[in-house]
């Protein structure tokens, strides 16, 4: 696991406090697809646990893996009790009790790509589904945009994650589904996206973007720095496009 996939406990209650939360349609989209019920849910790198509560409150029975200590305790501050926590990277877990779901918020691009879905199908029932969701926050107004990009230059040309298997953005299918659809493990590999358009006032959206992995990696003067360097250009209010992009595929019953 990289350093950047590392970087978030020391930031874990502005991780809480500044990161976008999860509407509840996106678990209405999972459980349609799901067309049954699901009892029991196993979330990959749970952060502080967004997305661990939508689900759980649903009456699913959620075990939320973090690795990091730091992330896990302020999740066990803030979800209810039918849910357990394991402090465990993906690649740590190993098959035994399988799952009627298993799902990743914005963490899948940290786990490893070696037998991937392979240790995904070994944690799902068969016929079981895999979620996974996120997408960039990005700012909604391009000369805003431009301005943050001209003063965060000296130190980052990008704070994006790029694509894991380098899936150019214009593309219909992007990653994960891309793996999924060549994966034998799995089937019906569906697409969609959440639009959501958010306001912030200048000094919470750079504290998203301290949480941000490309941010927390630089030394602390540097980090000091560029976000003066950004508060300074940014008006007092802003909009944000924080749409979510959701795949979602079943397990193959046979294997």
């Amino acid at each position: 696991m990289s350093n950047r996939a590392l970087s978030f406990g020391v930031m874990a209650e502005a991780y809480e406090r500044f990161r976008p939360g999860y509407p509840a349609r996106l678990v209405d989209m999972v459980m349609a697809y799901a067309a049954q019920p699901v009892l029991t849910a196993l979330e990959i790198g749970a952060g502080t646990g967004k997305a661990t509560r939508l689900f759980a409150e649903r009456g699913i029975t959620v075990t939320a893996t973090e690795p990091d200590g730091a992330m896990l305790a302020e999740l066990r501050r803030h979800v209810p009790a039918n849910v357990s926590t394991v402090r465990a990277a993906f690649e740590d877990l190993r098959p035994g009790e399988t799952y009627g779901l298993v799902y990743a918020a914005a963490a899948l691009h940290w786990t490893d790509p070696e037998e991937r879905w392979s240790r995904m199908a070994a944690l799902l029932e068969p016929g079981g589904v895999f979620a996974s969701f996120g997408g960039p926050v990005q700012l909604a107004d391009p000369a805003v945009q431009e301005a943050v990009r001209v003063a965060r230059s000296p130190f980052l040309a990008s704070d994006e994650v790029p694509s894991p298997d380098g899936t150019p953005p214009e593309e219909d299918m992007q990653w994960p589904g891309t793996e999924l659809q060549r994966s034998a493990w799995f089937a019906d590999v569906r697409q969609s996206v959440v639009e959501r358009r958010l306001t912030m006032s200048a000094r919470d959206y750079v504290g998203y973007l301290s949480t941000v992995s490309a941010y927390l990696v630089l030394p602390a003067e540097e980090q000091e720095q560029v976000f003066s360097r950004i508060m300074r250009v940014l008006p007092p209010t802003v909009e944000i496009a924080a749409d979510i992009t959701v795949h979602v595929a079943r397990r193959r019953r046979e294997l």
